[in-house]
C-alpha cells in the first residue's frame, strides 16, 4: 500500500468541472484564476491534507494546464490525492520561504508563474473572500506579477459548485448518516453534571468513526453546546461545565463524508423546560416546517426565507439573521459555500441538487432555541439529510 487515495469522483467528472469553471471565468472576461481556498482546490482537483494553513494556490487558465503550488513538504506527496494534475506541474516552494519577514511563498510562487510564462498582461480573479489567501500573498502578486490585472472573482468556484452531481448527493447522504449518529451521541452523553468536554469528545469520535463501510471525516467546524443563558448566542463551544438540567443545550455539529457535509441542530434540556422556551420552540418548529414547504425546483430562497418569517411574525417574533445557506464540500474555517443565503431580498431560483443548510436559530435575550436540516432541493420538494425528529428534546433526567 503506497499510501495513495482513490479519486473521490471520475475524471470525466472532475474534467466538467474545470470546464464549468472556465466558461465562468471567460464570461467574466478573465484569462486565469488563482484558488486559494481548500474546498475549491479540492472540488477541482481532489487535493486533500491539512496543508492549508501556510500559502497554497491552484492556478487555472482558462486555456493551458492547472499548476498547484504549496509548500515543499506537501508538495512533494501531493499525488497522493491530487488525482487531476500530473506531478510535473506540482510546485514546492523552500522551506526557507516559511514564516519569515523578508520573503514570502507568494514572492516564489509569483517568480515561478513568471518562469512559465504567464508573466505577461493577463486579467487574473482571486478569492478575495478565501480564509487562507492572506494579504501577504496577495502582496507578493501584485509586486511580483506587475503586469497582471488582479481582481476579486467574487467566489466564481463556489458558484459553480452549487447544483451537485449525483455523485456528490451520495456523499453528503452518506454524511447525513454520520450527523445522525453524532447528534445521537450527543443525546446520550448528556447526563447531568458531566462535563461537557466529556460530551465532545463522544461526538468527534462518532464523527471519525462513521458507520460501517462509510468512514467519518472531520468536519469543518467543531461540535458546539451553547447552554443555558448562552443559549442565546449561536456560536460558543465547550468547557468543562457540568450539563446542568432545566436548562437548554443547543447542539450543531456535523457528519462529514469525503469533505462533503451535512449539518445539524437540535436543543435538548435534561428535565421539564420553562413556558417560554417551550412556546419558542414550538413557534419555531411550526416556522421551519412552513419553510421546508416551500422548498423545490422553481421557488426562491426569498419564497422560503418568507413562509419561516411569516409564521414567527403571526406569533409576536422576530429572526434578524438569515435562514439558510448553500452547503457541500467543506474545509475549516466553515462548511458553507459563501453563495445563496436563504433570505428575504435572495431571489436566486432553486434548482434540483442544490443543497441548504436551513437552520431556525432564535436566539433571544438570555434565551434561545435552534432546530435545523440540511437538505437537498427536488423538483418537487425537499430531501432532507437527517430523520431526527423536530422539537425540544427531552432528556430522561433521572440518569
Amino acid at each position: 500500500m503506497d499510501g495513495t487515495r482513490e479519486a473521490p469522483f471520475s475524471a470525466e467528472e472532475f474534467e466538467a468541472r474545470r470546464q464549468r469553471v472556465r466558461e465562468l471565468a471567460v464570461a467574466e472576461g478573465l484569462d486565469a484564476l488563482l484558488v486559494a481556498d481548500p474546498a475549491n482546490i479540492y472540488y477541482l482537483t481532489g487535493y486533500d491534507a491539512w496543508s492549508f494553513y501556510t500559502p497554497q494556490l491552484l492556478f487555472v487558465p482558462v486555456d493551458g494546464d492547472l499548476r498547484f503550488f504549496a509548500r515543499e513538504m506537501d508538495a512533494n506527496g501531493a499525488h497522493r490525492t491530487i488525482t487531476q494534475v500530473p506531478g510535473d506541474r506540482i510546485f514546492g516552494y523552500p522551506e526557507t520561504y516559511i514564516h519569515q519577514v523578508d520573503v514570502h511563498p507568494g514572492d516564489w510562487i509569483a517568480e515561478s508563474l513568471r518562469e512559465l510564462g504567464y508573466g505577461g498582461a493577463l486579467r487574473v480573479g482571486y478569492e478575495g473572500d478565501a480564509a487562507f489567501f492572506t494579504v501577504r500573498t496577495y502582496r507578493s502578486l501584485v509586486d511580483g506579477l506587475p503586469s497582471w490585472n488582479l481582481v476579486e472573482s467574487h467566489n466564481l468556484v463556489n458558484w459553480a459548485r452549487l447544483i451537485k452531481s449525483d455523485a456528490e448527493i451520495a456523499y453528503m447522504r452518506q454524511a447525513g448518516r454520520i450527523c445522525e449518529i453524532a447528534m445521537n451521541t450527543a443525546f446520550a452523553g448528556l447526563r447531568p453534571g458531566r462535563p461537557q468536554n466529556q460530551v465532545a469528545a463522544d461526538v468527534m469520535a462518532a464523527q471519525a468513526r462513521g458507520e460501517g463501510d462509510v468512514d467519518g471525516d472531520y468536519a469543518s467546524i467543531v461540535p458546539m453546546f451553547p447552554t443555558g443563558a448562552g443559549a442565546d448566542t449561536p456560536h460558543l463551544t465547550w468547557a468543562d461545565t457540568p450539563t446542568p438540567r432545566g436548562l437548554p443545550i443547543s447542539v450543531e455539529l456535523a457528519g462529514a463524508h469525503r469533505r462533503y457535509h451535512a449539518p445539524l441542530a437540535r436543543t435538548a434540556i435534561i428535565g421539564s423546560p420553562q413556558p417560554d422556551l417551550e412556546r419558542l420552540a414550538g413557534v419555531t418548529d411550526e416556522a421551519l416546517e412552513a419553510a421546508l414547504e416551500v422548498v423545490r425546483e422553481g421557488s426562491t430562497s426569498d419564497d422560503v426565507a418568507r413562509a419561516f418569517t411569516a409564521v414567527l411574525d403571526r406569533n409576536g417574533y422576530s429572526k434578524n439573521s438569515r435562514l439558510g445557506y448553500s452547503i457541500g464540500v467543506g474545509y475549516p474555517p466553515d462548511w458553507g459555500e459563501r453563495t445563496v443565503s436563504i433570505r428575504e431580498g435572495d431571489t436566486t431560483v432553486l434548482h434540483t441538487n442544490m443543497t441548504f443548510h436551513l437552520i431556525a436559530g432564535m436566539w433571544l435575550t438570555g434565551m434561545g432555541y435552534e432546530v435545523s436540516e440540511s437538505i437537498r432541493v427536488t423538483p418537487t420538494g425537499c430531501e432532507t439529510f437527517s430523520s431526527i425528529p423536530h422539537g425540544l428534546i427531552r432528556l430522561d433526567s433521572g440518569r
